[in-house]
């Protein structure tokens, strides 16, 4: 039997099983069909960027390895990128960093930054059938420091605050052209090492620069705060916290965004979607692997990440959450990377639309807690990977880990010659 016919009759039959427990496979599929992942470029250069301001690294972003072959230039990352699409079934996002425009030979400070810097990036998302999502950048630059936006100095200040302006006006420029809101997230690093006596005079001032930076209303463009617990030589006191920005973001209905690896280990980031969806608009997630710290592992179909897209199912959020993935692996082939989290990402969500949840919630109901725990532990063993495979089968892509060889092909052919 052929391996294409293989996988149609394995379908019909999970098709079956899962009808007997009142789940509707080709709805599930349907509804996979549209959930679109904003794929973070930063994983293709190890989150380099393309600036000519001879910067020096820190606020927290580390990426660990040194894999050959990693991309060098815009067209090499655009060209990274495209080999990825064709890897992954659905249409996605591109999520990008400030530093990542196309300056040329030209110095562009932060401050100076531009919507035609980002003119070409609009013009090839669109010819890939892409929409573009936007981060400002305040790592990695001579005046990033310990503190920027809650920078005591105003001249300091003053330069984050018109840098996250003008990243703003980019924004709203790509959703105008895109016809899509591009979402542009805010995180920065502000923080201390040691101990402070000054918390609450540092939260004050990055309140009242984002009420600067937020003065400006636009229409094409949604903002988004990322929070964090701490950061690489900013271990004992981060100004951003998760709750200054759910007490911001709840105040003035901005996006919170939920990065998995800006938690303690022992927290449940799955629990945090519906008490946000109560009091914020949207919800940004950021999917991330933490080992022991924020290290930013490749995203794996683990437990989180399954309860995460459950919770979000569970809560039919689908409409009001957006899915990004965040981590920069450069221990291991970079589109590999990329295949494998986007991959397992989509597998946790298919799981979660497999959920009998309407015979979990009659349980629930009743009282029936025992016939609920043990549906639920048996519902894990269900067929959904036969459904998978279905799905990349009726997308076109690589099915199961044909998509090795595929990478092994680009990397002998494009990546090793870098």
């Amino acid at each position: 039997m052929k391996k294409t016919e293989l996988i149609q009759k394995s379908y019909e039959i999970a098709k079956e099983r899962y009808a007997a427990l009142g789940i509707d496979t080709e709805a599930a599929l349907k509804r996979l069909q549209k959930i679109a992942i904003s794929i973070h470029c930063w994983q293709a250069d190890d989150v380099t960027g393309f600036e000519n301001l001879n910067n020096v690294g820190g606020g927290g972003i580390q990426a660990t390895g040194n894999y050959p072959g990693k991309a060098r230039n815009i067209d090499e990352i655009r060209s990274d990128i495209e080999k990825v699409l064709t890897l992954i079934a659905g249409k996605h996002r591109l999520n990008l960093h400030e530093t990542y425009g196309e300056f040329g030979d030209k110095v562009i400070d932060r401050d100076e930054v531009e919507p035609e810097h980002f003119t070409s990036w609009m013009q090839w998302a669109k010819e890939k059938d892409l929409k573009l999502d936007f981060n400002s950048t305040s790592f990695g630059h001579p005046k990033s420091g310990d503190l920027t936006l809650a920078n005591p100095d105003k001249a300091i200040r003053d330069f984050w605050i018109e840098h996250t302006k003008r990243c703003r006006i980019i924004s709203e420029e790509m959703g105008k052209f895109q016809n899509d809101p591009c979402i542009m997230n805010l995180w920065i690093h502000d923080g201390s090492k040691d101990l402070t006596v000054n918390r609450y005079k540092y939260r004050q001032i990055l309140e009242q620069s984002l009420d600067e930076i937020f003065a400006t209303e636009y229409k094409h463009m949604k903002d988004c705060l990322e929070s964090k617990l701490f950061g690489i030589a900013l271990e004992s006191y981060t100004v951003g916290s998760h709750d200054f920005y759910l007490g911001y973001g709840a105040k003035k209905q901005k996006i919170v965004t939920l990065d998995t690896g800006h938690f303690h280990l022992s927290e449940n980031v799955a629990d945090k979607i519906s008490s946000l969806l109560l009091f914020t608009p949207e919800i940004m997630l950021h999917v991330s692997r933490p080992i022991r710290w924020d290290s930013d592992h490749v995203v794996i179909l683990n437990d989180d990440i399954c309860e995460l897209a459950k919770e979000i199912v569970r809560a039919d959020a689908l409409n009001r959450v957006n899915v990004g993935l965040d981590f920069f692996d450069a221990s291991i082939n970079r589109i590999g990377a990329y295949v494998i989290g986007i991959r397992a990402t989509q597998k946790a969500f298919l799981q979660a639309l497999l959920e009998p949840l309407a015979k979990l919630r009659e349980y629930e109901g009743n009282g029936q807690y025992f016939e609920r725990l043990a549906l639920l532990e048996e519902s894990k063993g269900l067929p959904w990977n036969a459904v998978w495979d279905y799905f990349c089968l009726i997308n076109d892509i690589a099915v199961g880990e044909d998509y090795i060889a595929e990478v092994q092909q680009y990397e002998k052919s494009v990546t090793s010659k870098r």
